[in-house]
């Protein structure tokens, strides 16, 4: 039976683009058949990603006027923070059926290779990331290949649940990697967008007081205390490091770079201290240039962090429904608005995180 079939629908929409840069706008293509385990869902709720302006640019700066250019196909649809309604299933699919409304997580791996067969499917070397080498959820339906990848969010607002995908599960796998903290050490949050907000919040719910936000903007660094900040600073503060060590006292142990270009990274590096953690997660883009002997004689780790596995989120989903764990700043957005929400995220004009509502 085909999925036009089953529903009563024979086409649908994508939002995406024929070429790096180029417009996002719809485009109307014929609903498939899920076989096997494949399952077909209606999207609900879709996030719009900073990785997404990366996507649509087609490249990451690299600094000293090099660039990494995408080789993902084209056309593309963006999109992998995603909420969906089973539509159709495969023959072979059991634990899922037409209703049921789930997460989805979006870093499929090829499961064959040796990070996927370790279950770290977002470190494959030939991935089928949803909203990167698959289509996305700027759509009005997705398909998922298997219904493993799909996570019951029973209890939580679906309207916000979908962030947990990629900005709570990339936040939530950089803190898992400094923990555990001693009680006189703090932690640094540079970045307090979107990112940086859900990784306060989840701070903030794991009971971890001695955090610090630190961002350029007023807004965002009011925000920063509003979701658990102790202290925020900007980083252009005269002396900053002094300013930091006399207003927190103790040793800041880990930074998380939810920015992450060349002065993040020299300003995250300065502030830790001896056995201190860096996490680059932000793709801002840039060159590290740091003195290698005091990165020996503090004896510092420089932890690269991409989004997480499926066990981490399924963790997360559990932590967040276990904890209440309270939303990010969210604004919500028809799915029409896609191409808008990306050209003002690329622009600094999103406080927390757009989401677009595709429909119930």
């Amino acid at each position: 039976m085909t999925a036009e079939q089953q529903n009563g629908v024979s086409d649908s929409r994508r939002f995406e683009f024929q070429e790096f840069g180029g417009p996002i706008a719809p485009q109307s293509y014929e609903l498939p058949a899920p076989a096997g385990n494949e399952v077909l869902l209606k999207v609900n709720y879709c996030g719009v990603c900073h990785s997404d302006v990366h996507l649509h640019d087609g490249y990451f700066e690299l600094g000293g006027d090099k660039r990494l250019n995408f080789a993902m196909p084209l056309p593309l649809t963006l999109g992998h923070e995603v909420i969906g309604t089973v539509v159709a299933v495969g023959d072979q699919v059991t634990d899922a059926k037409p209703g049921d409304q789930r997460l989805i997580y979006p870093w499929i791996g090829c499961g064959k290779c040796g990070a996927c067969q370790k279950g770290e499917e977002n470190l494959c070397v030939t991935p089928a990331h949803l909203g990167v080498n698959k289509p996305g959820g700027y759509a009005d339906h997705i398909v998922v290949p298997h219904s493993r990848y799909l996570l019951d969010i029973s209890g939580l607002n679906p309207g916000d649940a979908a962030t947990l995908a990629c900005s709570g599960l990339t936040t939530f796998s950089a803190i898992n990697k400094v923990l555990p903290l001693a009680d006189d050490q703090w932690i640094v949050v540079i970045g307090c967008g979107g990112l940086g907000q859900m990784a306060l919040r989840i701070l903030q719910a794991m009971g971890i007081g001695n955090v610090i936000g630190i961002d350029l903007s007023e807004e965002k660094r009011k925000l920063a205390q509003e979701s658990g900040a102790r202290h925020s600073f900007d980083p252009n503060t005269p002396k900053l490091n002094r300013v930091v060590a006399e207003t927190c006292p103790g040793t800041v142990q880990a930074a998380l770079d939810f920015v992450g270009n060349e002065q993040t990274a020299q300003l995250a590096l300065g502030l830790l201290g001896k056995g201190g953690k860096y996490v680059p997660v932000g793709l801002h883009g840039g060159e590290l240039r740091y003195p290698l002997p005091v990165i020996t004689n503090k004896a510092v780790s420089i932890i690269g962090s991409y989004v997480g596995t499926l066990k981490e989120l399924e963790d997360l989903v559990a932590f967040a429904k276990a904890k209440n764990l309270p939303p990010i700043h969210i604004e919500h957005r028809p799915l029409e608005g896609a191409a808008q929400a990306v050209a003002d995220l690329e622009k600094g004009q999103v406080a927390g995180r757009v989401i677009l509502d595709a429909g119930n």
